[in-house]
């Protein structure tokens, strides 16, 4: 009897599952097949061709696909190898509480696909759940002053090492990074700045004021151990998180995953001191051959005249970690972390690491989450290529997601253990 097996079949999305497949003629060649359905009913879907062992196994872990939707022994390639039915769409967890993801693993004989059905008989099938919190993992809805966000806090007395997550232009309330993070033992607030609620619907102005009550209201918390507090940032976000590292001096671990080293677009503003965006061409801006917009060369001639864009980091009392996607069509992030470190360099610090990853592009996430080429913003534009090539792209994501952790262990925990 045909049999497909996960271990565990529930489990976090950055845990991995052992898949396994039994009960095949030798050498047979099969098709394993994954879908899953976002809150939206948006499609994803993978696939990958194995041929079983001489006792009839197939097993992800140590058996390479001979084809599909990526090629070579990866245990968990069925899962960020999803794809979506519409290229512009990028998988994003809103319900992070009350429903996992399902992913809908299928067995069948080898065969041809059409409009992404099989024209075999169905062999097996289960289901996965992805879930984006761990039990115990507690939400609180901040809205206190003028924040806005969501606090996670993990199980158990606390006291824990205090993050703030910050997502990019997208704006709104994004917590699925939040969530996990609580669910690994950070207290981690997912802080909106725009586009929820009553906070602005579009970003005229950075007020770094703002961002400074999110930290001291973390190191208020009688869940949160100071002295210091992270931040976890990507994109808009990591501009404003360098930003805080240079001001706040609260800030002692920062995370920078594909950001400028400037102000772009609008300005920054801290306690009366005005940080300018810096000046860009829009004849730079490219339109791909599948009509995508990339900005990764938008900034390539700024130069010292930019200098009241660039913040002070210098003037950091935390530690950095740059991480870089180098096939990032949306900035360019590896020239930006260079411009960063050099300026570090120039005074004399050396707080800082580098985690730059060929292949990978701009929407660096948690483990196994589907690589996301293209989407849209609503309120900027509705097709940005963010780069990156799949495997590449999730080898990135799962080594960063590691080094994430410890390096915020390491900093706001100065006693922790080397143990994740």
């Amino acid at each position: 009897m045909i049999q497909l097996t996960a271990t565990p079949v529930t489990a976090l999305v950055d845990e991995p599952v052992h898949i396994r497949a039994t009960g095949l003629t030798p050498f047979q060649v099969v098709s394993l097949q994954a879908s899953l359905k976002d809150e939206k009913g948006n499609m994803f879907y993978s696939r990958a061709y194995y041929r079983a062992n001489e006792i009839g196994e197939v097993d992800l872990e140590h058996d390479s696909s001979l084809g599909g939707d990526y090629v070579g022994r990866h245990p968990m390639g069925l899962i960020w190898s999803l794809k979506p039915e519409n290229l512009l769409t990028r998988l994003m967890k809103k319900d992070v509480m009350n429903s996992p993801f399902q992913v809908h693993l299928k067995l069948y004989d080898s065969d041809v696909l059409l409009d992404n059905k099989p024209t075999t008989a169905l062999k097996a099938s289960l289901t996965l759940e992805r879930w984006y919190v761990a039990p115990g993992v507690t939400r609180i809805l901040v809205q206190e002053g003028r924040l806005r966000g969501a606090l996670f806090l993990p199980p158990g007395e606390g006291r824990f090492p205090g993050v703030i997550d910050l997502f990019g232009a997208v704006g709104g309330l994004i917590e699925f990074r939040a969530s996990l993070l609580a669910s690994h033992g950070f207290a981690s607030l997912a802080l909106a700045y725009y586009g929820y609620e009553d906070l602005p619907p579009r970003l005229e102005i950075i007020d770094l004021e703002y961002f400074e009550e999110a930290v001291n209201f973390l190191l208020r918390h009688p869940k949160v151990c100071g002295p210091g507090i992270g931040v976890v940032s990507i994109c808009k976000g990591a501009e404003i998180g360098l930003s805080m590292a240079a001001h706040l001096k609260q800030i002692t671990a920062t995370v920078l995953i594909n950001g400028p080293t400037f102000t772009v677009g609008i300005p920054q503003v801290y306690r009366g001191h005005i940080y300018q965006p810096a000046p860009f061409s829009a004849q730079l801006v490219t339109i791909n051959s599948l009509g995508l917009v990339e900005l990764n060369h938008l900034f390539e001639e700024t130069g010292a005249e930019a200098s009241q864009s660039f913040f002070p980091i210098e003037k950091a009392q935390g530690h950095f970690l740059f991480i870089v996607g180098e096939e990032d069509k949306n900035i360019n992030s590896k020239r930006n972390a260079a411009l960063a470190i050099e300026q570090l360099r120039r005074n004399g610090k050396n707080n800082w690491t580098l985690l730059s990853y060929p292949g990978a592009g701009h929407l660096i996430e948690p483990p196994y989450s589907p690589l996301c080429l293209a989407s849209g913003i609503r309120t900027i534009c509705s097709a940005f290529h963010w780069g990156g090539e799949v495997i590449p792209h999730a080898a990135a994501q799962e080594h960063a997601w590691k080094e994430i952790q410890k390096f915020l262990r390491k900093h706001l925990i100065p006693t922790a253990t080397s143990k994740l």
